[in-house]
């Protein structure tokens, strides 16, 4: 590096082949921290933060986020992992590894002196091919199919998590809490299924088949005094933002008594003022009462009398959502425009009735039949923490998954049956093509084998073995119409065999596989045409 450009730069500048190959180096390191965790069979990692905090996880998602990540071009792939969460639910491993695979042949036809443009340019062909032939070739409608889908996919998302023998019935809860919360637009008249009304409590304790299904929305707390009732039919509900205690003065404010009985009547009338306030929600009509803030033991007393339910301390994000559920409005204080204070009754949400349950060793509440959404809420036990954080990752992933089957209706065949399918497909396609192109999209039809190799190999089979045969029937489906039912068929990782997956029920949104195609190549993309990074020393502070 010449002298010249040392002088106006306070950093380190590296440019060209290094800098590829510290990026390409870089991405592969994070993807093969992932690697082992894909499919079926899959280990677990093991992390442990700077606090000495424990996380042992299969998602990919959350194992990228734990580690704390330096090299930037690493972090794209991070980002991606992060995303595919967002956007999907499900994939987060996959979606690395296929990127990191493709950056590293990507890195090597650079190397081999093909212009890094050219291979973009071949990338974003290919990504456009491969997502026309899933949808035209591969996708399969389940308009028709019903239930059976849903299960079979929120079965294929759980089978790679920690408790994957209990799949089945994990699956069914996934499959049931999202019926529950089936939601339909008025406008479009299309189905939606929001998976944040699903709430996950987890309660240590049991074993993981206890877990159950509970309908209406539940919530850490019970009542604040015992007189008060367990059940209320035909609750309404005030949601407040809100001190239900004895008011005191603001801070700053003197007041000069001359006369010492009229102190009395300042403390009586302190006390008046929150009776006064409840008083006028319990004549609004309102029988159960939750707020974020405390409630005094003497204004407890006004509750019991009333028979209402009062809950101290709820945590606000519970608030919002039972307002959305019930219809209610969450308020922050009771002043009007006036300056006075009032409450409207339009203001209380409604719902058929809350009971307070004891569940595990916690009092909880549950709003049962809101007005205007379902909810529902899933109960998870298990032996420790570590495992009901991660069962609730792994059901999340399976919430999703089905969110977006029966959303976007349409399924593909998993256990690597679509990439060997794509590979086989654009290598032919490759082969039509008189252009620089040519070679990028082979590597990218080479790069899709990486998911079946891993998938065997984790699986501790013969990953040549099975990649062979995989695409020897993809390479028949294709050429030959007699064959055409091979295309669907994929790796079965338990037996290690070969078998049509979309009879076995081993099957995933095609929007899943879709967006994973187009993120890793987007990514492969953004890394791939860095040639130049500067990195500038931190300011030395003057002392």
């Amino acid at each position: 590096m010449s002298n010249k450009d040392q002088l106006y730069l306070a950093g380190e500048r590296s440019t060209g082949a290094d800098v590829r190959t510290q990026n390409v180096t870089a991405a592969l390191s994070v993807a093969n921290v992932v690697k082992s965790s894909l499919g079926p069979i899959g280990l677990d990692k093991m992390l442990v933060d700077d606090v000495g905090e424990v996380t042992i996880t299969n998602d990919g998602a959350t194992i990228l986020n734990q580690l704390e990540v330096e090299h930037p071009a690493a972090r794209v792939l991070v980002q991606l992992s992060e995303m595919q969460d967002k956007e999907v639910g499900d994939g987060t491993t996959s979606v690395v590894i296929l990127a990191a695979e493709m950056l590293k042949r990507a890195h090597e036809l650079v190397k081999n002196s093909i212009h890094p443009t050219s291979v973009m340019a071949g990338y974003r062909m290919a990504m456009k091919e491969s997502i026309k032939f899933i949808k035209g070739e591969l996708a399969v409608k389940t308009g028709t199919l019903g239930r059976d889908v849903a299960f079979n996919v929120a079965r294929t998302t759980l089978s790679s998590k920690i408790f994957g023998r209990e799949s089945d019935f994990f699956a069914n809860l996934a499959v049931d809490s999202m019926q529950l919360v089936k939601e339909t637009d008025p406008t479009s008249g299309k189905a939606r299924y929001p998976v944040k009304s699903v709430g996950i409590i987890k309660q240590h304790g049991g074993s993981a088949k206890d877990s159950q299904l509970i309908q209406g929305y539940c919530m850490l707390g019970g009542r604040a005094a015992q007189g008060m009732p367990r059940t209320v039919k035909a609750a309404k509900i005030a949601l407040l933002d809100i001190d239900l205690r004895k008011t005191k003065m603001a801070m700053g404010v003197q007041v000069i008594v001359t006369d010492p009985k009229k102190l009395e009547d300042i403390r009586q009338r302190e006390s008046d003022i929150t009776k006064e306030r409840i008083q006028m929600l319990i004549n609004a009509g309102a029988n159960v009462i939750l707020t974020t803030k405390g409630i005094d033991d003497m204004a407890l007393k006004y509750f019991v009398e009333a028979g209402a339910i009062a809950v101290r301390r709820c945590k606000k994000e519970d608030l919002r959502r039972i307002a959305k559920l019930t219809g209610g409005t969450l308020m922050i204080t009771l002043a009007d425009m006036e300056g006075n204070e009032s409450f409207d009754a339009s203001m209380l949400g409604q719902a058929e009735e809350v009971i307070e349950e004891r569940i595990c060793d916690d009092d909880h509440l549950v709003i049962k039949g809101g007005m205007n959404t379902k909810s529902c809420c899933v109960l998870l036990r298990g032996a420790n923490m570590h495992m009901l954080d991660e069962v609730e990752r792994s059901l999340h992933d399976a919430l999703c998954a089905v969110k977006r089957t029966l959303e976007s209706a349409s399924v593909v065949p998993g256990g690597g049956c679509v990439e060997a399918a794509l590979s086989i497909y654009l290598e032919d396609f490759a082969t039509t093509l008189g252009s620089r192109e040519q070679l990028a999209i082979a590597e990218f039809a080479e790069a899709m084998l990486v998911i079946p190799k891993q998938l065997a190999v984790n699986a501790a089979k013969d990953a040549t073995d099975i990649v062979a045969k995989l695409r020897s029937n993809h390479n028949a489906a294709q050429t030959d119409k007699a064959q055409a039912e091979l295309k669907y068929t994929g790796l079965d990782c338990i037996t290690g065999n070969i078998q049509n997956n979309l009879a076995a029920g081993i099957i995933e949104p095609a929007l899943s596989k879709v967006k994973m195609i187009q993120f890793a190549t987007e990514a492969a993309i953004t890394v791939l045409r860095i040639d130049d990074m500067i990195k500038l020393h931190p300011e030395e502070q003057q002392q």
